[in-house]
């Protein structure tokens, strides 16, 4: 009778017993056979029985019997990680381990596949497989000040965060992995534009200084915000794993795409100092494109230096303003022609200051009809625009660019525009100070009044 029930409760003790698995870690820190406890939200599911290195001496294998119920949620992408005291970026997990020990924490997978073997994880995820909500992709030149937990945010809310990050195969950016919960990724669709939120946006226009930023935890630990153009709210949310583009800042972001570009290359041989790629190109007060390269020549015939310069014009920007605007577009042979014809009748570009305080300069359009043309050299996708000698603070009126003819001029309304650099002699432009400056400068400032 005894040898029975000593079978039949060897036999009860095998059939209850639970499923062996191993964990890899790299190190054995806060492991004991014994008493590291496996725990799935918070609920002992499991105990770690052995600890031995692996036979090349390079990770640390630790044994594991887990519950019998467990068995079906053992699979390949369930992931197991070391819970411990961590401090990471601004927040703190990990402190109730400081009074009953260090345990291995677990994230049931949704794969079929079973497995026996885990690789644990160096840091603790930061979504749980479990938590509804979906992923992005956001492709940046950059990481910037971004790291796994920082921010998400839409409208100011924090609605998720950054989960991951990796350098491309190409090493020419970094895709980074971001989570936004649920109900709040329904807002992300195709057209969603994403920005880098951290730190202060400062900005000085006509009302004052504006100050600009998400919250004090972009300010101190990054974040990524994001919008959707009132035109797009209506779309339906994007799918998960979608890829985005990370821009510098909101403008940037919220900037509509150009779909209609015309290449223009501008040749100047004077000093571009100033002048920067992304400067506007602006007709008349109406930005209507930006400077993308600026390039130095040597033209082999007449040995002269040309600085060209190209620059990207957004023909839609003008059409958006015009009564015509449902108008066809031009073809590209239409549009060439319309150019020269622009072109014969003055049209010129011309560098004028953009700040006088930090000398930085953009490229103008206007009409000079009095300005001749000078040899074409533009090709058949790229144009050429004739450059108009740089205008000191963009001053045009009529008068000579003699020192003498500065302190002739006057003021004229009705007086054409002139062809010729309105600049005054290197004594009004350099060296100057703010009494040198009312010495030379003011004096003739009311002789030149009207």
């Amino acid at each position: 009778m005894a040898a029975l029930i000593g079978g039949w409760l060897a036999v009860k003790s095998i059939l209850d017993r639970g499923p062996v698995i191993e964990i890899v870690f790299k190190s054995a820190e806060g492991l004991e056979a014994g008493k590291t406890k496996v725990k799935y939200k918070d609920v002992d599911i499991g105990l770690v029985t052995a600890v031995s290195l692996s036979k090349d001496l390079r990770q640390v294998l630790a044994s594991a019997e887990l519950v019998k119920d467990f068995q079906p949620h053992l699979v390949e992408d369930t992931r197991f990680w070391l819970v411990k005291p961590r401090i990471s970026g601004g927040s703190v997990s990990g402190l109730g381990t400081v009074l009953s020990g260090a345990y291995i924490g677990v994230d049931v997978g949704k794969s079929s596949r079973e497995q026996k073997t885990f690789a644990a994880l160096e840091m603790p995820p930061v979504i749980q497989l479990d938590t509804p909500g979906r992923e992005f992709v956001l492709r940046s030149a950059d990481l910037g000040s971004l790291a796994i937990g920082s921010p998400v945010f839409f409208r100011r809310l924090q609605v998720g965060q950054v989960v991951g990050y990796q350098l491309d195969e190409n090493g020419r950016g970094v895709s980074l992995k971001l989570f936004v919960n649920a109900p709040y990724d329904r807002f992300v669709t195709d057209n969603s534009r994403f920005w880098n939120a951290s730190g202060i946006d400062v900005k000085l226009g006509a009302s004052g200084i504006e100050v600009d930023t998400q919250s004090l935890a972009s300010l101190l630990l990054g974040g990524v915000a994001f919008e959707t153009p009132e035109e797009s709210v209506a779309l339906p949310g994007a799918a998960p794993d979608t890829g985005f583009e990370l821009f510098a800042d909101r403008a940037r972001a919220m900037r509509n795409p150009e779909r209609d570009v015309l290449k223009m290359v501008l040749l100047f041989d004077e000093s571009l100092r100033g002048l920067e790629t992304g400067a506007p190109v602006d007709f008349r007060g109406i930005a209507i494109g930006e400077v993308t390269a600026i390039r130095v020549e040597l033209e082999p015939d007449s040995r002269r230096i040309v600085m060209p310069v190209e620059i990207s014009l957004y023909p839609e920007r003008l059409r958006l303003r015009s009564r015509d605007k449902d108008l066809p577009q031009l073809s590209g042979e239409a549009r060439r022609r319309f150019l020269e014809e622009l072109v014969a009748k003055g049209l010129r570009a011309q560098l004028r200051s953009g700040n006088l305080l930090t000398g930085q300069l953009y490229v103008g359009l206007d009409f000079f009809p009095r300005r001749p043309r000078p040899g074409s050299t533009g090709t058949a996708s790229r144009p050429d625009c004739p450059p108009r000698a740089a205008a000191w603070a963009s001053c045009r009126h009529p008068c000579s660019a003699s020192p003498a003819g500065w302190k002739s001029c006057r003021w004229s309304r009705s007086a054409p525009t002139c062809d010729r650099p309105c600049r005054p002699p290197a004594a009004y432009c350099t060296g100057w100070t703010p009494r040198s400056l009312r010495r030379s400068w003011l004096p003739w400032a009311r002789r030149a009044r009207p």
